[in-house]
């Protein structure tokens, strides 16, 4: 499969990660710039760099990649592991577990809008199979 949506998301993107309890009251908000990358040689099919930078001067980066299994990507890394896939109209749906939050499972849709510079992506995260928060990203394409 060739995962078109997913490709079409290749390059830099930078935005804001707003985190919400189940209420919808803020828990966290940070800058965000994330590198989706596609290497031309391996086994990793998709790579991705984010760099989150908030407010009080702590920075994180990680790194993860996906690799094609069947009609979709698998990811494995210290923090979580589970599958990416890609619906008829181009929407890129996650499930995945988180290793280093035992018990926490999280679900995230990305949508691109119209002339693919702008997309938001969302999170719901579940603790022992309860809603307990919500991420929303914003995103732009960095067109520099």
């Amino acid at each position: 499969m060739n995962f078109p949506a997913t490709r079409a998301h290749e390059g830099t993107w930078r935005g804001v990660y707003t985190h919400l309890d189940e209420a919808g009251r803020l828990i966290d908000r940070h800058r965000s710039v994330v590198e989706c990358a596609f290497p031309d040689d391996g086994e990793v099919f998709y790579r991705q760099t984010i760099r989150f930078d908030w407010e009080d001067g702590r920075v994180r980066e990680d790194v993860f990649e996906g690799q094609v299994d069947g009609d979709k990507l698998r990811y494995d890394t210290e923090t979580f592991c589970g599958v990416s896939w890609e619906t008829d109209d181009g929407l890129i749906l996650l499930s995945l577990q988180r290793k280093d939050e035992p018990g926490t499972h999280f679900y995230e849709i990305i949508c691109m809008g119209e002339g693919g510079r702008n997309r938001a992506r969302t999170w719901h995260w579940f603790r022992e199979g309860r809603l307990y928060r919500r991420t929303l990203c914003d995103e732009m394409r960095d067109l520099r």
